[in-house]
């Protein structure tokens, strides 16, 4: 009984574990991402500001 308890508690402790690094990878995706929008800022807004003026010039036309 004693060797079945222990094999839990190990498990358990690798579960708890993998959670602990799924949160620090979702932190460093979440810096990347925010890392790529600092740089390409203007690229962004561009690119942005043109679908938004052809949208609106083809809904004129509808």
């Amino acid at each position: 009984m004693k060797k079945w308890y222990w094999k839990m508690f190990r498990i358990r402790k690798i579960l708890q574990e993998e959670k602990g690094i799924s949160v620090i990878e979702m932190i460093l995706i979440l810096v990347v991402v925010i890392g790529l929008i600092v740089i390409f800022k203007s690229q962004l807004t561009s690119l942005v500001q043109s679908i938004f003026s052809k949208i609106t010039s083809e809904s004129a036309g509808i």
